[in-house]
């Protein structure tokens, strides 16, 4: 049974984890180039795509954690130093992930959708929009946090940071260091 438990944890961990890093460090880029041009609704649909990885693979990865206690349960390892690192680890990346990745990467999504929204119906030669900034408006107005280009050198280092602690946690779960079941 403790294979067994080993070899889905590590499965969902290859096919969950590996997704959410892989999208989530390609999403900043994404960003910027849609943001840089409004009009590309490829890169709109990128963004977009990116997001629905990172979200439906950190679901997924649910399971990691969860595999994860099972087998080091069956493994009789629960107070390992290494295992107990590991866990903690993977509890800040999940925290990272949920509070700050998640959010930030949709409030760009919602930046970049809604630019190119405006700019198609700029395009249209649509006259219900005002071509100029309303009179309430004024030149120190912020820009929405999603829209400033900083929002993704933000992401990006929080996703940084999430890759790190799942890489740290992967070379805790193969070298053990300390354990004694063998390495």
């Amino acid at each position: 049974m403790t294979k067994f438990l080993l070899v889905l944890h590590v499965l969902v961990a290859i096919i969950a984890i590996g997704p959410v890093t892989v999208a989530a460090s390609m999403f900043p880029p994404g960003a910027r180039r849609a943001l840089a041009d409004p009009g590309d609704p490829r890169a709109t649909e990128t963004v977009r795509l990116l997001h629905r990885i990172c979200r439906v693979y950190a679901a997924i990865g649910i399971a990691v954690p969860v595999l994860g206690f099972a087998t080091a349960l069956s493994m009789g390892v629960l107070g390992d130093a290494w295992l107990v690192a590991s866990m903690v680890l993977t509890g800040i990346a999940a925290a990272i992930l949920l509070a700050l990745v998640l959010p930030r990467q949709e409030e760009i999504l919602e930046a970049v959708e809604s630019a190119g929204t405006v700019e198609a119906v700029e395009a249209a030669g649509s006259p219900s929009l005002p071509t100029s900034p309303p009179p309430s408006a004024s030149p120190s107005v912020s820009v929405p946090v999603g829209a400033d280009p900083r929002a993704t050198v933000r992401l990006a280092m929080f996703t940084g940071i999430f890759n790190l602690l799942w890489a740290t946690v992967t070379i805790l779960m193969i070298v053990r260091p300390g354990s004694t079941t063998g390495a």
